[in-house]
């Protein structure tokens, strides 16, 4: 049996068991959700309604929504975070036309590794650096919805990274009729993709139900060699116990993905035109120079229980697994250091050829691995106090097990890796002293214990509604280094004594091609604990007047504990987490056919954390760039004036400032900063708009859709700026009534209608020139849905 296998087998027999001992139910977190419903049932709020992707909000937060019917309008396969990009506050920035290639996410200024991304309630962001990973997330086909908190956290949130906000989707429960969905697609660039779902309807004495589907994805990248090949696999099965809600679920989630990284360019390069152009990049190059392969998965518990009238409880048990990495390739003499370490060996034989030469140097594959074993539970205590007055209690435990190593491996005739996850799976490089080459090898374990507390209770005839609740997190790191730390993007694996040990405890090895400066100072091997906490209160009301119109207004804390590599530096820099405070006030009106929504809000950030360039060290360190802050308005609308036709569209302004210089090293005794004060945040525009038209004409569905994206400053010092873009994406789909059950169709898709040449992901630099991914061209795509 594979690891893999071994640690979701061990992972369900842990949900199983917490499930049996169990109560709870289904959503952002089934607490979250059974504590709004009963403020619904409380209030007599109507449940949300929904005009083409808008849909009417009731709490006293800034918050946006899309459900399935929308989600469904958009590219078959396409990443859930793609769908999101026309809410307000929200950029996404996808690599490619279908979503299988990466992307990245800012809302309110906000970039993604401190917003906090949970699937039915599970943390998502990476364990160590909080990242997001957009083209590992479920296949779109089985998302029930998807909320955006702009600003804020709900009060059981499992994150101690969201200081911007949080993105929650829901899974589709199963049917209660049984059915299939068979639903292949075709398009540009050789996109093919498979997706089926079947649906097992009641089944058994007590009234089970479940769903299975998978999908296959292959297609080559628009510019640059190589493509995605990508295979997903899901199930659920849902038991409903009585008839007021409770239940017991069990959803598992697979996803394997082989890809190449796709070609970066300048701002400069992009401007002399043709960076489009794939024969302007080497398509024979080495695919090893730029792989990205990843295996995840998670099983999912969730389960509710109404211990009395007054009580209700809810646990969401998880189990995640990862193995990823972005590999490339480095090229070494085979009488390096590093390959004869402590040993008397005169070097190692990379070649095969039966001698040392020390003339010979040998191209290896080289990851970044990183392997993630993570369990956690939510869970919530719901009391009724009494009819206008409700309380919960909640508890989150998330602790993962975060393993990054980086063993080298072999490179075959063609240019491709021996194994996509080198010499950890496959030959590895085997050194004369018993160890293997490597890139780095840590070790941390990361365990967040949080308790939460929440009051909601309706006024004057249900006239006003108010919210109170407070998040208390405590976040412990474990942390292990086993090899000689210089920066988080440098480090020397190697069991060599080192020729030079300095006063501040650093130290210096001769010169080889993994330490191509003799001057480099490093960390030695390394253990050590961190411990944050804070604790997080947040405020909301509401006052509905009228029948249609309601304000309100929230304020609510964040918090942002340091990421393991801004621990892992030669220098100690210990830095403070980051923390924010949120205000928002909005207006909201709600009639049948017009929803609208409008807020200005406020962020004051402190401790915001950078690396960047030290000159005089020669490397990059974590820096605290200190107070920002940040404000704008956003809004929604949804019109649907007559039947057949829905407008919708949302706007965004944010305004943002760094209000120190930043600290930059010491050269020559002199302090040295970097100019940022009263600069703009990278990848931040000023205005963003979002629209769409949708219309239906007998058995066809016509929608087109639009996203402003303003210039975008790609330096902390504001030197560089992204050219503002416009695109359109065009769906058309036609209704096959007479096809199985009458819910089939076939739908084309067109991304980026009139083929805007524009710069979307952006890796961002401190005073030097960024990076970009190049924004796909126009793609067209067809999809055949039969449901039966």
């Amino acid at each position: 049996m594979s690891n893999f296998a071994r640690s979701l087998t061990f992972g369900a027999s842990a949900i199983a068991i917490a499930l049996g001992m169990a109560t709870t139910a289904s959503a952002q977190s089934t607490g979250s959700e059974a504590f709004e419903v009963e403020q619904v049932v409380v209030t007599g709020t109507r449940g949300p309604r929904a005009i083409e992707g808008v849909v009417a909000e009731n709490n006293p937060k800034s918050r946006a929504t899309i459900t399935e019917q929308y989600i469904g309008t958009q590219a078959a396969g396409q990443t859930i975070l793609n769908s999101i990009n026309l809410l307000p506050g929200v950029n996404f920035t996808n690599n490619d036309a279908y979503g299988s290639a990466g992307g990245d996410l800012t809302i309110r200024g906000f970039d993604s590794a401190r917003v906090s991304l949970t699937q039915d309630g599970i943390p998502m962001n990476d364990t160590g650096n909080y990242a997001i990973y957009s083209n590992q997330q479920m296949d779109p086909e089985l998302i029930q919805r998807a909320a955006v908190n702009l600003g804020t956290t709900d009060v059981d949130s499992p994150t101690a990274s969201a200081t911007g906000g949080t993105v929650n989707y829901v899974t589709r429960r199963p049917s209660e009729e049984f059915g299939v969905i068979f639903q292949p697609s075709l398009g540009e660039y050789g996109y093919r993709r498979a997706f089926g779902l079947v649906e097992t309807g009641e089944f058994g004495p007590w009234g089970t139900r479940a769903w299975f589907a998978a999908s296959k994805t292959k297609y080559d990248h628009f510019v640059g060699a190589g493509g995605v090949d990508k295979m997903q696999l899901n199930g659920r099965i849902y038991q409903p116990l009585g008839d007021n809600g409770d239940f017991v679920s069990l959803t598992a989630h697979y996803n394997e993905n082989r890809n190449q990284f796709m070609p970066r360019v300048s701002l400069a390069d992009f401007e002399k035109g043709g960076a489009y152009d794939k024969n302007d990049y080497n398509t024979v190059r080495s695919q090893a120079t730029a792989v990205n392969p990843s295996n995840t998965g998670n099983i999912r518990g969730q389960s509710r229980f109404t211990l009395s009238d007054k009580l209700t409880l809810t646990v969401d048990p998880s189990f995640q697994y990862t193995l990823a990495h972005g590999g490339g390739t480095h090229t070494t003499s085979e009488t390096d250091p590093q390959l004869i370490g402590n040993s008397s060996a005169a070097g190692v034989d990379l070649n095969g050829d039966g001698k040392i030469d020390p003339n010979t140097k040998v191209t290896l594959f080289r990851p970044n691995i990183t392997n993630t074993h993570r369990y956690g539970v939510t869970s919530s205590l719901i009391w009724n106090v009494s009819e206008n007055h409700q309380l919960r209690g909640a508890y989150t435990f998330d602790w993962g097990r975060h393993r990054q190593t980086g063993q080298m491996g072999y490179i075959d005739a063609n240019g491709f890796p021996e194994d996509w996850f080198a010499g950890r799976n496959g030959r590895p490089v085997e050194l004369p002293d018993g160890t293997v080459l490597r890139r780095r090898d840590r070790l941390s374990y990361a365990m967040l214990n949080q308790i939460a507390a929440e009051y909601r209770g309706s006024f004057f005839n249900n006239a006003v509604d108010l919210t109170v609740g407070v998040r208390a997190p405590f976040f412990d790191r474990e942390l292990n280094n086993y090899c000689y730390q210089r920066d988080t993007f440098n480090a020397y694996c190697t069991t060599e004594t080192p020729s030079v040990v300095n006063p501040d405890g650093t130290v210096q090895f001769p010169s080889s091609a993994m330490n191509s400066n003799a001057n480099n100072k490093y960390r030695a091997p390394v253990s050590f604990d961190k411990k944050y906490d804070a604790v997080l209160p947040n405020l909301g009301v509401t006052w509905k007047f009228g029948d249609s119109q309601s304000i309100y207004a929230s304020y609510a804390e964040g918090f942002s504990a340091p990421r393991t590599d801004d621990l892992y530096d030669v220098v100690d820099v210990n830095p403070e987490p980051e923390t924010t405070n949120s205000y928002d006030i909005g207006y909201r009106f709600q009639s049948g056919t017009l929803i609208a929504s409008i807020a200005a809000w406020k962020t004051d950030y402190a401790n915001r954390i950078v690396r960047t360039y030290d000159e005089a060290a020669d490397m990059y360190l974590t820096r605290n760039v200190g107070d920002v802050t940040l404000q704008g308005i956003d809004g929604q609308i949804g019109w649907s004036p007559i039947e057949n036709l829905s407008l919708t569209g949302s706007f965004t302004y944010t305004d943002s400032e760094v209000k120190n210089d930043l600290p930059n090293g010491i050269k020559d005794g002199v302090a040295q900063f970097i100019p940022t004060a009263g600069n703009q945040l990278v990848e931040t525009p000023d205005w963003q708009f979002g629209g769409r038209v949708a219309y239906t004409i007998g058995d066809f569905d016509l929608g087109l859709q639009g996203k402003y994206v303003g210039e975008r400053f790609a330096n902390d010092i504001n030197t560089e700026v992204a050219p503002d873009y416009l695109t359109f994406d065009l769906d058309v789909r036609y209704n096959l009534k007479a096809l199985g059950k009458g819910n089939s169709y076939l739908q084309l898709n067109v991304i980026n209608l009139f083929d805007e040449e524009y710069l979307a992901d952006i890796s961002t630099q401190t005073d030097r020139a960024a990076s970009y991914q190049l924004g796909a061209p126009r793609t067209a795509m067809i999809t055949l849905r039969a449901s039966f």
